[in-house]
């Protein structure tokens, strides 16, 4: 099982109602409820921890995950809010504002974390859950207690807006980040960890840290992904783009769900993977995030409209 670790939450997506303004449509999302969907939908065993709450946006959330096949057993459930993400979208790229304060998903604490099961292959962390207390410290607790028998996929998917303590925000990620055997970032994430620094030298830093496989998303220009020998590049699929949102989230479902057909799961594999194989699964990333900015908001495809899967 792939096990996403992180925030579920509703995007209130902007809707035009007539001529009366704009509308907020609730939507289940959250970067790692995104791949956990997603990763479910492509056929490969998922299961979601978080913090969930019992209101009707939870049970809707829970819901929406069950419908794709993800196993909820380790979510840990509350009476406190759903954290909501209100989502304003400039020529298709997305920005948020959180509203997310005594939250059920940012409530949680070290001591609420489950014993995992032992068919869990791989852990994916990432997002918002990295930056608010005290669930930040609970996951990277987490993610500590489990990286060395266990692949650790880490996307930090930065939202700068959202963090208010930034030199803590930084240490934390100088923490975990040496522990991940999978890096993904975009441009924007390098722009906010590094600024005015190459690709290259933050890849080979990191590589040399302990990290496996460090990727960076491209947008029309596909994706690339290096390693201590590698350095593959793949084009991105022609769609027309509706929207952004969740696209970075199924990226990494594809390719997670690409390693675990490829019974490449495992700590030895990632360290060892082949270009071929590195390469296939860059390709089903960026073909299952084609489809998911084609349609409006995070509707990830399911694997029968992913062609050669």
């Amino acid at each position: 099982m792939i096990l996403c670790c992180g925030e579920a939450l509703m995007d209130m997506l902007p809707r035009t109602v007539g001529t009366e303004g704009t509308a907020f449509l609730p939507v289940p999302g959250g970067a790692i409820f995104n791949t956990a969907l997603a990763l479910g939908r492509l056929g490969n065993k998922a299961g979601f921890l978080c913090g969930v709450s019992t209101d009707l946006f939870g049970e809707q959330l829970l819901a929406h995950l069950a419908a794709s096949g993800v196993t909820l057993d380790l979510c840990i459930r509350s009476a406190r809010p759903t954290t909501l993400a209100f989502v304003r979208l400039v020529n298709g790229d997305a920005t948020y504002t959180f509203y997310d304060e005594n939250s059920a998903g940012r409530l949680i604490t070290p001591e609420d974390l489950p014993v995992l099961p032992d068919g869990t292959s791989a852990l994916h962390f990432g997002a918002i859950s990295l930056i608010g207390e005290p669930c930040g410290t609970a996951y990277e607790a987490l993610l500590t207690r489990e990286a060395p028998a266990r692949v650790i996929s880490l996307d930090p998917n930065i939202r700068p807006g959202f963090i208010t303590d930034e030199a803590a925000y930084r240490a934390r990620l100088a923490r975990i980040i040496p522990q991940a055997d999978i890096i993904k970032v975009s441009h924007e994430d390098l722009d906010w960890l590094a600024p005015g620094e190459p690709f290259e030298a933050l890849a080979k830093g990191w590589i040399a840290s302990g990290v496996k496989i460090v990727i960076l998303t491209l947008g029309k220009d596909g994706a690339r992904a290096m390693t201590r020998t590698l350095d593959v590049t793949v084009p991105a699929r022609k769609v027309e783009v509706v929207d952004t949102v969740g696209a970075g989230d199924t990226f990494n479902a594809g390719f997670l769900s690409a390693l675990d057909d490829a019974g490449l799961l495992t700590k030895e594999a990632i360290a060892g993977i082949a270009e071929q194989s590195l390469a296939a699964a860059l390709a089903r990333a960026v073909a299952v995030a084609a489809i998911t900015v084609s349609r409006a908001g995070a509707n990830p495809p399911f694997r029968s409209e992913i062609s050669g899967s």
